[in-house]
């Protein structure tokens, strides 16, 4: 999901994206079910779903009277449950893109790793900065009372596949969207300034 936001930011265009995975812990078991696996499927399409709209220089609009996508890369997700192999996730990833004058390119990943291992840091991120945001509170220039944050931490989706947020505001998939959100509302909390790659002061005479 990363690499396909890469691509595009780079000018290339995804034609199709196909992920396979297989692993024996309990994780793999989960997802070996139908309504677990639907929705790890989900998660990762909402994240193609973003890039599209992000760059409709590449991919065509949906027509105004359709209901439909638009254009958009093929993207299929595979996850097998294969008790022997443990914790030792196997993950193949291919991204098949259109480059300059109609020419391809494909990227072929490979990643073998055990699963809990990448899955644990998180947890104790997760738990770490939910405590802290819970100690957050702020108010506006007119208010007197202080009022905590919204019980939905969309900050915290950094770190999760499906994000969830306030009910009428934009749900963000973007990886790079969401650290950034979270690194400049750290900053604002204890008075940094937010980052800044313009460097004017580097660029002028």
């Amino acid at each position: 999901s990363v690499l396909a936001e890469f691509l595009v930011n780079a000018g290339l265009k995804p034609l199709s994206i196909a992920s396979y995975n297989h692993l024996g812990n309990n994780d793999g078991h989960n997802l070996s079910a139908e309504r677990q696996f639907k929705s790890k499927e989900i998660s990762k399409s909402s994240v193609v779903d973003d890039m599209v709209a992000a760059n409709r220089l590449l991919f065509k609009a949906p027509e105004p009277e359709t209901k439909g996508k638009g254009e958009h890369p093929d993207h299929i997700v595979v996850i097998k449950y294969v008790p022997a192999v443990g914790d030792s996730k196997r993950a193949i990833d291919e991204y098949y893109s259109e480059i300059f004058c109609g020419g391809r390119s494909t990227i072929n990943i490979f990643n073998e790793c055990e699963d809990s291992l990448l899955a644990t840091p998180l947890i104790l991120d997760l738990t770490i900065l939910t405590e802290l945001l819970t100690r957050v509170k702020y108010r506006k220039a007119s208010e007197k009372e202080f009022a905590p944050l919204y019980a939905v931490l969309s900050l915290l989706s950094y770190m999760l596949k499906a994000p969830l947020v306030k009910p009428g505001t934009e749900v963000v998939n973007s990886l790079n969207r969401q650290r950034n959100a979270l690194e400049s509302f750290l900053k604002a909390c204890i008075g940094l300034e937010g980052s800044s790659d313009l460097l004017l002061e580097t660029r002028i005479w």
